[in-house]
Parts: C-alpha cells; structure tokens; sequence
C-alpha cells in the first residue's frame, strides 16, 4: 500500500474521530439525564431512527443532534427540482453551475437546521424527568437561541467534514458520516445481547439464529448491490481508430438497485413522524390510529414494504437518465446492437431500467421489512433494522471499491514511471 492511499486513509480516520468527539458535546444549558430518559422510551419510532443515524447524538442533545440529516434533505430536494426544472438540471450540468448548485444547497442547509434547531428547543421546553426536573436549565428565550446556534455549527461542521473526506479522504463523506454513526452504536448492541443471554433473557439458540440472519442478510445485501445488467456497446471503425490510445467503455452498467438507501429512508421517515406526533395525544381514537400504525406491528411493516416499492421507481426515474445516456452514446459514435441510436436507444434503456428497479424494489422493501419480521416472531426484545443494515454495507462496498481503484492507479503510475 502506497504513501498516498495511507495518508488519505488516516485523513478520513481523522475527520471520523472527530465526528465522534463532536457527538459529545452538548448544547449548553440541557439537563443530559432528562433527554436520554426521554430517548430510552422513543426506541423504536422515528425518534429512535434519527437518535441511531445520528449515532447517539440525539440522546445526548449535542451540538451536532441534527447530524448530517439537513444536509442530505435539501440535497433531495434539489435533486427533485432539477429533474422538475430544465434550467435548474442544465445548471448542474455545467463545472461552474455545478458550483452554483452546490451553493444553493448549502445556503438551504442553513435554513433548513434553523428551522429544525428552533422545533428542537421549543419542543424541549415541555419536556420533563420522571422526579419532575426540567429539560431546560436556563431561561427559553437564551436558551433558543443558544441551541439554534449551537445545532446550525455543529452541522455546519459536519458538512464541512464530509467535503473534507470526499475531496482528501476516501470515499464519500457524508455517506461515511452516517456509516460511523450506525456502526458507533454496534458495540453496546453487543455488549447488551451479551448480559440478555448471561440473565437468561435470551436463550443461546436464538441467539445464533439471529446471528444467522444477520450474516445471510448481510450476504444477500452484497449479491444483489453488486449485480448488474451490461449492455453491449459497439462503435463505429472510424471511432475506434481515433480512440486507439483510450479507454473506450464496450457496455453500459445498469446496477439492479438504482435508488439506492434513498427509498427505506423516505418511508421510515414518512411512516415514523405520524406515528410520533400521535402519541402526545390524549384522545382515545388516535391513541388507538397511532396503536395500528405502531412501528413493531405489521400493518406498519406492510405499509413500509409498499412505500419503499413506490420510492423505488420513484428515484430510480430521477437518478437514471435514459435520454442523457442516449445522445451522448450517438454523439460518441456508438450503438447498442440490434438497436437504433437515438431515441429507440432511450426506450430500450428505458425497459431495462423498469425491470432492473422491478426486482430491486421488491429487494428493497424485503430488505425493510423480513429482517424485523423474522427476529420479532423469535421474541428478541432489541430491533434489528434492515435499512441500517443496507446503509452500512452499501457504504463498506463503496470505500471498497474507491480504496481498489486508488491502489490500481498506482500500480499503473508506478510501471509509466519506470516506462513499462
């Protein structure tokens, strides 16, 4: 392994470690012991899922409790405009409107923390432990405005952290950001089936059974994210004798699940916040709504598997961009056999595409769901999420592969250098 790999290597170690040291700093004037109270009763609803991506964050009330989260929601949201606006998908097109682009999503970042940092503060206000203390030390006007500005740097930083790792590090920084987060919380989910099975509260058997899951699901996630369709390319002689000393792609790769983690997350997201609003409510009728929609039943979990479906195809159409890819393969002189350049190329594409998302829709929202469904009908009294599952091997495959790619050029600088 080259000098280079391990200098980017430890750079992202670095930015990791204090990405964590950040996760314990909390905002000033919040009483810790009354929100990781709060937090331990929230498990399993979209306050649990937020507290995990965060890695723990959340329960500590820290200045970086909204996590990466803002920054990835107005990424979204952009993304969404300019599959809507002409202008907006031609800005991101272009280097310097790339530019532009990457400013409006920070510039909405801010707003979108501001506005989530002052809900926080304000929701902190009616929030007490069970001998009656406060979750505010402070008076709620400073603390307001403390908090909002303690939230709005702390994810400011994180921000700047993953831009720090994607451009100097390795891998995506932001991705990685979630990854560290997650796998954060995996050691005191060990330490506590651990002292479950020494108790007696978990039988040995099960244990390994749920070990078992873990490791073919684990292994499933990794045979379908590494499959793909290659389409054949073809070119012209006249193309091929001008690309003689390049690489010239001979297939296009349409990966089986195009949307990648984005669909579970939508959904839990979509599905978990009704659930929690509901649940402060004393009436007797949504109490009984926000008891059918309960995270741990099915209905919730079959709802889940339709709403991954849906935003499975749903991004899949925004991410792959059938006409794109057809004008650049005819403007480089290329054809897929059998079909015509142009927009018959597109439909083909397109076809390929619906099928591939088909089945990596369906993956999707088994990954989602079969996970909970299995472990729930064995009575283990902890979660184990698929999308958690998905997002950090999805994560390791992709540093994989970026870490592979970085030592293959340098083995080919290494042999132009020496003129072999």
């Amino acid at each position: 392994m080259n000098k280079a790999l391990l200098n980017k290597i430890f750079i992202t170690l670095g930015f990791l470690f204090l990405y964590r040291v950040l996760a314990y700093v909390p905002v000033p004037g919040v009483n810790i012991d009354v929100v990781k109270e709060f937090f331990d009763s929230q498990a399993g609803n979209a306050l649990g899922l937020f507290n995990m991506f965060s890695g723990n964050a959340v329960e500590r009330l820290s200045i970086i409790s909204l996590g990466i989260m803002p920054y990835i929601t107005a990424s979204i949201i952009m993304e969404l405009l300019a599959a809507t606006f002409p202008s907006l998908g031609q800005m991101k097109k272009e280097r310097d409107g790339m530019v532009k682009y990457m400013q409006i999503i920070r510039y909405a970042t801010i707003a979108i923390t501001i506005v989530q940092a002052v809900g926080v503060s304000i929701g902190l206000q009616s929030l007490t432990g069970r001998a009656g203390e406060s979750a505010i030390m402070i008076d709620m006007p400073t603390f307001v405005t403390v908090a909002a500005i303690s939230m709005l740097a702390g994810t400011m930083i994180l921000m700047w952290i993953g831009e720090q790792i994607t451009q100097r590090g390795i891998g995506n920084g932001i991705s990685l950001i979630i990854f560290a987060g997650i796998v954060s919380g995996i050691p005191s989910a060990i330490a506590g089936t651990i002292n479950l099975v020494n108790t007696g509260e978990l039988n040995f058997l099960v244990l390994i059974a749920i070990a078992a899951i873990i490791l073919l699901t684990v292994g499933f996630i990794i045979y379908v994210e590494l499959g793909e369709r290659r389409i054949p390319i073809s070119y012209s002689r006249k193309t091929i004798m001008q690309n003689q000393n390049k690489r010239v792609m001979n297939y296009i790769p349409i990966k089986v699940n195009l949307s990648g983690v984005i669909p579970p997350i939508f959904a839990s997201a979509l599905l978990m916040f009704p659930t929690t609003i509901l649940q402060a409510s004393t009436n007797p009728i949504i109490q009984k709504i926000s008891d059918f929609l309960n995270p741990n039943g099915y209905f919730f979990n079959l709802l889940m598997f339709f709403l991954v479906v849906f935003f499975a195809y749903f991004y899949a159409s925004i991410v792959f961009n059938a006409k794109d890819i057809a004008e650049n393969l005819k403007r480089q002189g290329g054809f897929i056999p059998g079909v015509r350049p142009g927009e018959h190329t597109a439909e083909f594409l397109n076809q390929v595409a619906s099928r591939l998302t088909f089945w990596g829709a369906i993956y999707l929202g088994i990954i989602s769901t079969l996970p909970w469904i299995l472990v729930k009908g064995m009575g283990v009294p902890f979660y184990f999420g698929g999308t958690a599952v998905l997002i950090v091997v999805q994560v390791a495959l992709d540093t994989m592969r970026k870490i592979e790619a970085q030592i293959y050029m340098s083995k080919y600088e290494t042999l132009s250098a020496v003129g072999l």
